[in-house]
């Protein structure tokens, strides 16, 4: 029976029903029955649309951070954005690759297994050119990779992996460390090619230069913490970074800071000419009364009012009053 019954349909139903041939029970009984719902075993939905937007906010913050890194490092403007995170197999996203290009095999420790960073010959060509006191230039022609320069791409790569850390700490405290660096997909078959993998793509500026770089993530690999791996543990474990021991913790770092203290005695006006001349022994009047009080100062904050005075052998101040702003 289709989803919309026509005019000849709805008469023969209305029919059977007054007949007694159909019962209303059975339509209700028909209807109460689950749903088939298609699954493609040959590419199982491993990551939730959850996990693919936890990626992507994670990737958003290491974005920011990779921005900051690069520009300082290669002393040029780079803009780093997240595009999208989707699920993919293993075999798609090789598929989708052309050689040569720089693909990072990144062990990520704690957890088992491996992610891949693929880096464009364009971008890596710049970062290159840039390194060596270029202005980011890039070639037109596709060409392999010299040992010079996957030395200097390698260095690259370890820096940014460092800044991978931080953004991965409310999840885990991962140590990626940088395993190889292939320039050919045949030599990067790091799992099975219908395995499952999380793809986070970043758009990455440099100059006039302009690429994609990806990530791949497999299943496999963050398999012990996909339950962490949500925006909703996120948020919560943020939260719960914020107890009681945190808030004494802050509260004693900030209790042993040192502040600079100081009293106004009073102020005055002279000629440079009367500055110059100034010897030992001179007396400056000032515009302050002997027995007024003095304003203390906090940094550059006014906070205090007070006396001065003398407390075994030392010059000392009372406080008298305190501050508000509406004394200010």
């Amino acid at each position: 029976m289709g989803d919309i019954l026509s005019q000849n349909e709805i008469d023969e139903l209305l029919k059977a029903l007054g007949t007694g041939e159909l019962n209303v029970k059975d339509i209700k009984d028909a209807s109460g029955e689950k749903k088939i719902i298609n699954y493609n075993f040959k590419r199982p939905s491993k990551f939730s649309k959850d996990h693919l937007k936890a990626l992507k906010s994670i990737y958003e913050n290491y974005a920011r951070l990779a921005t900051n890194f690069l520009t300082g490092y290669l002393r040029a403007l780079v803009q780093i954005d997240v595009i999208e995170s989707e699920s993919l197999t293993y075999s798609e996203f090789i598929g989708s690759i052309s050689n040569p290009l720089v693909l990072a095999v990144v062990d990520f420790t704690p957890l088992e297994g491996s992610i891949i960073i693929e880096i464009p010959p364009k971008i890596v060509f710049a970062f290159i050119d840039r390194i060596l006191g270029g202005k980011c230039n890039t070639f037109e022609d596709e060409r392999e990779f010299t040992e010079i320069e996957l030395a200097i791409i390698e260095r690259i790569v370890v820096q940014m992996l460092n800044v991978m850390r931080e953004p991965w700490q409310n999840i885990i405290q991962i140590r990626p460390i940088l395993e190889k660096i292939e320039t050919n997909t045949q030599f990067a078959r790091i799992i099975s090619p219908n395995e499952v993998v999380a793809l986070v793509t970043l758009s990455i500026k440099l100059s006039d230069v302009e690429g994609m770089i990806n990530i791949c993530i497999p299943y496999i690999t963050v398999e012990p913490i996909i339950e962490k791996l949500s925006t909703r543990y996120w948020f919560t474990s943020i939260e719960r970074q914020t107890d009681s021991s945190s808030k004494e913790l802050i509260e004693s770092k900030i209790s042993a800071t040192k502040v600079p203290l100081k009293a106004i005695f009073g102020s005055t006006s002279i000629t440079v000419s009367d500055f110059i001349e100034l010897q030992k022994g001179d007396v400056l009047p000032l515009d302050n009364d002997i027995n007024s009080e003095l304003d203390v100062y906090v940094g550059n904050l006014l906070k205090f009012r007070g006396k001065p005075g003398v407390k075994k052998n030392r010059v000392s101040i009372k406080i008298t009053a305190l501050v508000g702003k509406e004394d200010e």
